[in-house]
């Protein structure tokens, strides 16, 4: 009953922002009316939309990532493919593909729900397209790795903000190709 209200109080909110918005969005879940209980788009627009605003307040600079990343008991997570992160991906990082995202897998890597998880993605860094393809600004990694983590119940998760020329970044990576043969700044980055 709990999980009920707290659906429909989140598809009422969905609702009227788009009725304010004219966004013309409307219930979905059982689209063509073919139930399927593990999957609800009503909710994930709903929770969308809340989690949008505590995402625009927990987006950080390179610096504030740097000096958050230090703090003990803060873990950084990139959910890229496995063979994108192999190649390179910011020092000290744990790795979880997206596909791969269980309540089961993230229980493996992060110790509490309150765990302080800084997320990256692709779309923060620019010259390494090997490594940090760059995805539509609508699909970007961490737009739903930010989401993800909030729907399996991870309350402390701040994102890196902008976009980095990978040549002079101040991160520190690693990976297969964070040696010889890549871009390498006076920093020990790429």
């Amino acid at each position: 009953m709990k999980n009920l209200l707290k659906r429909t109080r989140l598809i009422w909110k969905a609702a009227m922002t788009c009725a304010v918005a004219g966004c013309g969005l409307l219930s979905h879940a059982q689209t063509n009316g073919i139930p399927n209980p593990l999957i609800d788009y009503d909710l994930f627009i709903g929770q969308a939309a809340e989690v949008g605003r505590l995402r625009d307040q927990r987006r950080v600079t390179e610096e504030k990532f740097i000096e958050m990343a230090a703090q003990p008991g803060t873990i950084i997570f990139d959910a890229r493919s496995d063979d994108k992160f192999a190649k390179l991906h910011i020092k000290g990082a744990k790795h979880l593909s997206f596909s791969e995202i269980t309540a089961q897998e993230l229980a493996k890597i992060f110790p509490k729900k309150s765990t302080r998880i800084l997320i990256y993605c692709n779309n923060n860094f620019l010259n390494a397209p090997d490594t940090f393809a760059a995805k539509a600004a609508a699909a970007s990694l961490n737009i739903h790795t930010f989401n993800t983590l909030h729907n399996y119940g991870y309350t402390n998760v701040y994102e890196l903000g902008p976009l980095i020329d990978i040549r002079k970044a101040k991160l520190k990576f690693e990976g297969t190709q964070s040696g010889a043969g890549s871009h390498v700044n006076s920093r020990g980055g790429p």
